[in-house]
């Protein structure tokens, strides 16, 4: 998906919303669990409740993985039952030498046709730039994160008090542009996102870490929201688990519609749509 079809998606449908498939067997509503393939019919009822109020889904592969062979089947049909025009990122956080991060960008781009896959950035170009090389697909490079551990690295500073994240970011915009690169940048330090916007203005920033992470949107738009949006924040637990009964589709959808109508009032005010 090229930057001029996300915006319009974005414009039409009034939301940067993103959902988090984070499809866990222990969590989804028991009933499912008598499905031939529990996951796909659990994700398939949450695509069916919230398509009109996203523009992207996020599948974190760590829980399809972990499922072996049954899972990587259910996260492929997963992929193709979203409609077309919606921004799929794989969140595998993926980052290895070049040879292997070639490897992974066919995995994703082109044997599950993701739009998107989330990347880690420690080994450097390496590590990002085989995913560039793919036309109209996206590499988001981890760049401040919302985890606690964060603290540990992100924030460290040089000797003229440069941040690590900061350099990151920078070193991203080399490799990258904004048409091919997003950054992953959490809601719960939603007081720095000013400071990436000085560096990467008119990049695409997935933010998760709103809701049940603690993380406020209106932070987040305030710091962040630039003139095309720029946003795509990511919601997970607080819609796909609202409900753990029969009527969770319903209960997803509630939790959905309601960010969608907050985002479009800080779309319209901030002059992305009218």
């Amino acid at each position: 998906m090229t930057r001029e079809e996300l915006i319009d998606q974005i414009k039409e449908k009034r939301t940067f919303l993103c959902v988090g498939l984070d499809t866990d067997l222990q969590k989804i509503p028991k009933h499912l669990l008598d499905c031939d393939d529990p996951v796909f019919e659990f994700n398939k009822v949450i695509i069916d409740a919230t398509k009109d109020l996203c523009v992207a889904y996020k599948p974190n592969i760590a829980f399809y993985e972990m499922l072996g062979p049954k899972g990587w089947e259910s996260l492929k049909k997963t992929i193709e039952y979203i409609p077309s025009n919606i921004f799929t990122i794989a969140d595998a956080k993926r980052g290895d030498i070049g040879n292997t991060s070639g490897y992974y960008a066919n995995t994703f781009f082109n044997t599950y046709d993701f739009d998107a896959v989330t990347i880690a950035p420690y080994m450097g170009s390496d590590s990002v730039t085989p995913f560039l090389a793919h036309t109209n697909k996206w590499a988001i490079v981890l760049a401040m994160t919302s985890n606690v551990g964060g603290l540990d690295f992100q924030f460290q500073k040089d000797q003229q008090g440069e941040r690590l994240f900061e350099k990151v970011i920078k070193k991203s915009m080399e490799w990258g542009n904004d048409r091919n690169t997003m950054l992953v940048v959490g809601a719960t330090r939603a007081d720095l996102i000013d400071d990436v916007r000085k560096i990467a203005p008119d990049t695409f920033l997935l933010v998760p870490g709103v809701g049940a992470q603690g993380g406020s949107l209106e932070d987040v738009v305030h710091a962040g929201m630039n003139k095309d949006c720029g946003l795509l924040v990511n919601s997970s637990r607080g819609i796909i688990y609202a409900s753990d009964q029969e009527d969770f589709g319903q209960v997803a959808r509630e939790k959905a519609l309601g960010l969608q109508k907050q985002m479009e009032l800080h779309l319209a005010n901030s002059g992305v749509i009218h």
